[in-house]
């Protein structure tokens, strides 16, 4: 028990806590905000749609001030890749206060054999995003094939890519450990210095230790903290929660 109370402690302040939902409401958003700190410690990001920005950022500024980003996603989940408008939407999401910005790299593209498109939208979107944090999903489990993730992993961070991130949590096959080892590798590759982040299916303490695992191995463990690895998850907080608590937690089916 103590060894998961470990686990669950460095957890917290990796999550990027997560309400990517069709049916998302004001009053949602603000449960949400009222989750961001267990104890001590506070989530890295709440990640919401663009939508809710100056909602939670106004439910968060007396409490919590800047011990919590504000993260949004564009093109998001379908990774359209019509230029003008996913920069105009990176473009909004920034005015409108997001400190981090997830976009989906252009899979499909990648996959049909064009392998520009993804390196000039991420390019764009990082323009479009200044001095904040651009993380591209790949969405690996629909690329599927090793060398499509490897090579989407290598377009979007020489383009500029502050995170890379598995997946949308909106298809049949989301993070994987597979996957996730190859995004590392590749990032180790090109430095060390563009973040990983796990999404998609990681509800419990022990899917999260597979990916810490992994980043541990191929990065050191001093490379694991909120600015290069994150994980993101709604169902999990609940996990760490309880573990942190001393009581037990049945998974959901959430993000």
């Amino acid at each position: 028990m103590n060894d998961r109370r470990a686990l669950a402690g460095r957890v917290v302040p990796l999550i990027d806590l997560t309400s990517l939902n069709e049916d998302d409401t004001p009053e949602r958003i603000v449960s949400l905000c009222g989750q961001v700190q267990t104890g001590q410690m506070y989530v890295a990001a709440l990640c919401i749609y663009s939508r809710f920005i100056g909602l939670a950022r106004k439910q968060l500024f007396h409490e919590h001030a800047d011990a919590v980003r504000i993260a949004t996603v564009c093109n998001f989940p379908d990774g359209a890749h019509e230029m003008a408008a996913v920069v105009a939407e990176t473009q909004t999401a920034v005015m409108r206060g997001a400190d981090e910005v997830d976009v989906v790299f252009p899979y499909r593209a990648l996959m049909a054999g064009d392998a520009v498109a993804g390196q000039r939208l991420v390019r764009a979107c990082k323009q479009a995003c200044g001095d904040r944090t651009l993380k591209v999903i790949l969405e690996t489990g629909v690329l599927q094939s090793p060398a499509l993730i490897r090579q989407a992993s290598e377009i979007a961070i020489q383009a500029g890519a502050d995170f890379i991130k598995t997946s949308t949590g909106k298809v049949a096959v989301n993070a994987t450990a597979a996957a996730a080892e190859i995004m590392l590798q590749v990032i180790a590759e090109q430095g060390g210095q563009c973040g990983f982040k796990a999404a998609g299916g990681i509800r419990t303490l022990e899917d999260a230790a597979v990916y810490l695992a992994l980043a541990d191995r191929i990065m050191g463990p001093s490379w694991v903290t909120p600015s290069h690895f994150r994980f993101g998850a709604s169902g999990l907080l609940a996990d760490v929660s309880a573990t942190l608590a001393g009581t037990r937690h049945t998974p959901s089916s959430s993000y």
